[in-house]
């Protein structure tokens, strides 16, 4: 019979057994575990990374010049040697120069662009309207990013293709004046960016800066909602770091120009010491969290974060191969979306009108700062080297190493798969990978028409998970797809245009 009474006792002592779903509750427990161990390897991989982006804007600085100088040298001191090759330089030389070149033609053309106009210019704005300019900065930042690496890239290819006419070699021009106009109005953007920032740090109230930190929280309602596979998470990463990178050069840039202002007074230092904290610690925040309510809403592991790290460990290592198709600078370029060149124009720009040198004494401190950065430089590549050769030996990738790049013609895959590189005999697979990340690269003569190059760490991570049967089927249903079924897909591959590798 039923009552008040029964009812009360049934609720008071009702029970439940939480075994009874068992595979559940544990999956729950393994999302709080995965969201526990995300900041470490988010934190991991961003150092990471933010290194490998630090090796390649020293090199600007440091050994781009020397390799100039010996591309040089070599360019005058050919007909005494007489030319041996039909080459006059090496393409990686070439590119050196070309690189050097428009170095220095930005450095001379941001002269006249005037810092102190400019600062007051944008001083002189509203709140509102300088953080919706920045907001738009940072979208043609990114553009800029994307668009900017396909233009080198098409000015080093168009440079040093084999040409059978010496007329050909005019289609260089166009492309290097390309090359020029954007480094130089990326430099200009950068440099907007940098003033903009330089305000906020110097208003009164901090309502400009609270609100630029405001914007990066705003990050995470535009991509944790979104549905986010490795490919994807792994672009986004890659963008993170260059971002991230950016911000910390900005900041130094910052910096230098107020300490200038104050007559380096180093008192003045701790007072921008707070603001620089608030603004690395905003970053550092946003990206734990992004990440890791992406990572809950998508079921991906915390391991993802590992390859990550082996596949831009593999870009660094393949670049020391004997078939290296790209400076390892340009890889960076290509997987992160950094492009040294302008923020190095940039910061030359900055550092000379904020320093004087005046004096023998000056002019030997500089000497040493820059045998300091050469150092610097050195050390970091050992070190990344060995990192990089150490996680490449954890993926268990040292096969792909071997392997020569697969190589097609434009429009058409190859239809003969190439043959593996055998190690030496004498060697073990450790000794056999770090013997050939210290070879030279070797020019292949066997194909002649030019060939588009795929890096195989492209294939790393965009593989679907499955046994071979199953792969073998979706390429076999692939091939019968219409071209409309692959305009869906656009948006799963790319971000602004560029393929997630």
């Amino acid at each position: 019979e039923l009552s008040l009474l029964r009812f009360l006792s049934a609720e008071l002592t009702r029970g439940y057994f939480l075994e009874h779903n068992e595979a559940k509750y544990t999956e729950r427990r393994e999302r709080v575990y995965t969201c526990m161990r995300i900041p470490r390897e988010l934190e991991k991989l961003m150092i990471f990374g933010i290194f490998l982006c630090l090796d390649a804007f020293l090199y600007v600085f440091t050994l781009l010049p020397l390799r100039v100088f010996l591309a040089l040298f070599r360019l005058l001191t050919l007909p005494c040697y007489g030319l041996r090759d039909r080459r006059l330089l090496q393409p990686a030389q070439v590119c050196d120069i070309l690189k050097g070149v428009i170095l220095v033609i930005c450095y001379f053309m941001m002269h006249y662009v005037d810092y102190s106009m400019m600062y007051h210019l944008i001083r002189g704005q509203s709140v509102i309207k300088l953080y919706i300019i920045y907001n738009m900065l940072e979208v043609a930042d990114r553009l800029f990013s994307s668009f900017g690496q396909d233009i080198l890239d098409a000015l080093y290819w168009t440079a040093t293709e084999p040409k059978e006419r010496k007329r050909a070699h005019i289609g260089v021009i166009p492309h290097f004046f390309m090359a020029v106009l954007y480094v130089f109005l990326h430099a200009i953007l950068i440099m907007v960016q940098a003033t903009t920032l330089n305000v906020a740090f110097n208003s009164h109230n901090k309502s400009l800066l609270t609100i630029m930190m405001s914007n990066n929280f705003v990050e995470i309602k535009g991509s944790v909602f979104k549905k986010f596979e490795k490919n994807n998470l792994f672009q986004m990463s890659n963008s993170d770091i260059k971002e991230r990178f950016t911000n910390y050069v900005l900041l130094l840039i910052v910096c230098l120009r107020n300490m200038e202002q104050f007559s380096w007074n180093p008192d003045h230092l701790w007072v921008l010491f707070p603001d620089v904290c608030m603004v690395i610690a905003s970053e550092i925040a946003v990206d734990i969290v992004k990440h890791a309510f992406i990572t809950k809403f998508n079921d991906i592991t915390a391991d993802v974060y590992s390859e990550y790290r082996a596949s831009l460990a593999f870009d660094l290592v393949s670049s020391r191969q004997k078939n290296a198709y790209t400076d390892y600078s340009d890889s960076v370029a290509r997987r992160m979306g950094f492009i040294p060149l302008p923020l190095a124009v940039l910061l030359i720009r900055v550092v000379t009108s904020s320093i004087k040198v005046q004096g023998i004494l000056s002019y030997a401190c500089v000497i040493l700062f820059y045998f300091g950065l050469i150092s610097l430089k050195v050390l970091n590549s050992i070190v990344l080297l060995g990192k990089s050769c150490q996680y490449v030996k954890e993926a268990k990738m040292e096969e792909k190493l071997s392997n020569p790049p697969p190589a097609s013609a434009p429009g058409k895959p190859s239809s003969k798969s190439q043959n593996k590189c055998k190690p030496s005999p004498g060697l073990s697979k450790e000794e056999n990978l770090s013997a050939s990340v210290t070879n030279q690269p070797v020019h292949q003569k066997e194909n002649v028409i030019p060939l588009l190059v795929t890096s195989s760490s492209d294939q790393f991570l965009t593989t679907p998970d499955g046994d071979e049967k199953d792969i073998t089927q979706e390429n076999s249903e692939l091939k019968h797809r219409s071209s409309k079924k692959d305009l869906l897909e656009i948006d799963r591959f790319t971000i602004c245009g560029n393929r997630i590798d």
